[in-house]
């Protein structure tokens, strides 16, 4: 029946096909016209999907709050949202504007890898029972955009926040076993927003946008919030990993000119990821491997006399900076030796890292400094 079938499809293409063209052309051409109208259908399928997610989170806040959705949130309070803007520090990028980017030896410019001491959840404000849900319009099959896909989320987890912080405040009564019984919505709208920043930051802009810098608060929020926080780590834990790995290779494969500042923003979240006691130690891992994988390369390549990728090495020092204020942070927090750290990465790490400085040390100095300074906060925990 399939070969009957080609048949009689060669032969209406070969009856039908214009005057001029050979039949191979008019093949091709038809194979074009229908693969564009099966993206067409893949595309207002993924639209609404992304509908049916938003009416889902819809309902799963009217579950877990019935008032809070019921209220109307006042159109001039959209300046102001729970969850204080001021997290992420945007006074650091205005104030960088001018900078031709290419400085990376200013302790200054990278001050807020320690951003975490920068970090606050918002103050408790008074007006806070005024902001209520502002109901977020059906998506436009036409005009969806990248920026929509993320706002999307962002929206719902924000709402999500609130309700935990009125309900916290004994202001609303909130059900958040809901969260258990609708897995399915919050690990989407999660997956969601990790998949939209992922998008952004591979082509990461300067000064970031303002629904980036957003997106980022409210993941930070999210991670950070003891109630709210397990519902996330325990089903997007891995979604979290691929998230981390993919800013680490954001900085390491940046090739542009001017790419200091705008990486500033990646290594930013990357820091704060690592704040949560929960990511610490895997996204440690991760800066440990990449650190010392780039170690090994480069000392082969110094042995042998051969070229070495000049823009991986300085972007490498981003990796070495957050990796070095992760260890300190933690150790200045817990007065603790950071010695089960990284595991078998710390191992690797340490292994043969004494030959590793040794050889590198005339040719690269500021690097091996970077790697002795690592290896004595994994041991000792403490900077000699």
């Amino acid at each position: 029946y399939l070969k009957i079938s080609k048949l009689a499809l060669a032969f209406a293409i070969i009856h039908s096909k214009p005057p001029g063209k050979s039949s191979k052309e008019y093949t091709e051409y038809l194979a074009k016209t229908v693969s564009k109208q099966d993206f067409g259908w893949k595309w207002k399928v993924e639209v609404l999907e992304a509908e049916v997610l938003r009416l889902r989170q819809e309902l799963l806040l009217n579950r877990i709050s019935p008032r809070f959705c019921l209220e109307n949130r006042k159109q001039d309070t959209s300046a102001e949202t729970p969850l204080g803007r001021e997290s992420v520090n945007p006074t650091s990028y205005s104030s960088q504007l001018e900078d031709s980017g290419c400085d990376v030896c200013n302790d200054s410019a990278f001050d807020s890898l320690g951003i975490a001491s920068d970090f606050h959840p918002s103050e408790h404000n008074g007006n806070t029972p005024k902001h209520w849900l502002e109901r977020v319009p059906p998506l436009n099959l036409c005009h969806t955009s990248k920026e929509q896909s993320l706002t999307a989320p962002v929206q719902f987890l924000q709402c999500l926040l609130e309700i935990r912080k009125l309900s916290e405040e004994g202001i609303l009564q909130a059900d958040f076993s809901e969260l258990e019984n609708d897995s399915f919505t919050m690990c989407n709208s999660v997956s969601q927003l990790l998949d939209g920043l992922t998008f952004f930051y591979n082509s990461p802009k300067f000064p970031a946008p303002g629904f980036l810098t957003e997106g980022v608060c409210v993941l930070i929020s999210l991670i950070t919030d003891t109630k709210l926080s397990n519902h996330v780590l325990k089903k997007c834990f891995k979604k979290m990993e691929e998230f981390k790995k993919n800013l680490i290779q954001v900085i390491l494969r940046n090739r542009s000119v001017n790419r200091f500042q705008a990486l500033h923003s990646v290594s930013q979240t990357l820091g704060l990821l690592g704040r949560n006691h929960i990511l610490r130690n895997s996204l440690i891992s991760l800066l440990l491997s990449e650190v010392h994988q780039f170690a090994e390369q480069l000392l082969q390549a110094h042995q042998v006399q051969s070229e070495y990728d000049i823009t991986q090495y300085e972007n490498i020092f981003l990796l070495c900076m957050i990796l070095e204020q992760l260890l300190q942070n933690d150790t200045e927090e817990s007065n603790i030796s950071s010695s089960d750290y990284g595991g078998k990465e710390k191992i690797k790490f340490l292994k043969n890292l004494d030959q590793i400085i040794l050889h590198l040390s005339n040719e690269f100095p500021l690097f091996s400094l970077y790697l002795w300074r690592v290896s004595v906060l994994l041991n000792s925990g403490q900077m000699q």
